[in-house]
């Protein structure tokens, strides 16, 4: 087993409270290890847990864990874990998962999970949507599409997300999320695999004949760091470039200033606050 088998990988550092009067890992922390491990790999499957067990029918419990320990972790340790599936039953999905140092394998864990009706507490067969999802990520397959429109065709499902995100999660007034702007604009929105919007962004005229703007980047909170709003994001520039722009503009808020400078922005002028919250104007030429 090789780190490179995992297309799903998750960094760890191994903490105090980790270790046992050994100065090692203690054994059952491996299993947290894994169970870290799962958790990404539903986020690189681009699906919400919650949501997506509700349109799947069911929920994913776990059947059985085995641990084969090779080599011991220490405090501080920097630990790569690979998780990935190797095969579906009827009901049943088995997942195997390698805790690395370095090249060093410490622990493989074999996982077996059941999905279930959790009303009932009886098994299901595994959706066929969800067995696709799983089989193209393997594959090495995009997890999301990227689709652009008007407000008509996608106003449902980029309101809904910019609704969840602004509204529910940053508390800002529902009266000004939604604007006269939205009719005219161009909006992107990524959807998973099994058709939930997952991310989202418009584009819309600038402060200048030759620029054009990007605004209300929304990212779905539980898949935050998956790129999703950074292909949202370059969908939108590659948009602004086809219609003529020369440069392309935002507002960023602080918290994502690092994110958009990535991305090639520029901050220019002084902070300022917008809808109760801290921003700075950033711009990108597209000459």
């Amino acid at each position: 087993m090789q780190l490179s088998d995992f297309r799903s990988r998750t960094r760890l550092r191994v903490r105090w409270s980790e270790v046992d009067p050994q100065k090692i890992v203690f054994n059952a922390h491996y299993l947290t290890y894994a169970d870290c491990a799962m958790a990404d790999y539903w986020r690189a499957l681009a699906l919400p847990y919650e949501d997506s067990m509700r349109v799947l029918g069911g929920d994913v419990f776990l059947k059985k864990a085995e641990v084969q320990y090779h080599a011991p972790a220490r405090l501080d340790d920097l630990l790569d874990v690979g998780l990935r599936c190797t095969g579906f039953g009827d009901s049943s999905m088995a997942f195997e998962c390698g805790i690395f140092a370095g090249d060093r394998l410490l622990a493989s864990v074999a996982l077996l999970y059941v999905f279930a009706d959790p009303a009932a507490q009886a098994k299901k067969s595994v959706p066929p949507a969800l067995r696709a999802v799983i089989e193209h990520f393997e594959a090495g397959g995009e997890m999301v599409e990227l689709r652009t429109g008007d407000w008509s065709a996608l106003q449902g499902d980029a309101s809904a997300l910019r609704m969840a995100v602004f509204v529910e999660e940053q508390r800002i007034d529902p009266q000004i999320e939604i604007d006269e702007h939205d009719a005219g604009a161009l909006h992107a929105v990524a959807y998973n695999r099994l058709g939930l919007p997952v991310a989202t962004g418009r584009l819309l005229a600038g402060a200048a004949q030759d620029e054009l703007r990007i605004g209300r980047m929304a990212v779905q909170r539980s898949l935050r760091g998956q790129r999703l709003g950074r292909q949202v994001l370059d969908a939108l520039v590659r948009a602004a470039r086809e219609r003529g722009a020369r440069c392309v503009s935002l507002h960023a808020q602080r918290s994502a200033e690092d994110f958009y400078r990535r991305a090639g922005f520029t901050a220019e002028g002084e902070p300022f606050e917008e809808a109760g919250i801290a921003h700075i104007a950033m711009r990108q030429p597209l000459d």
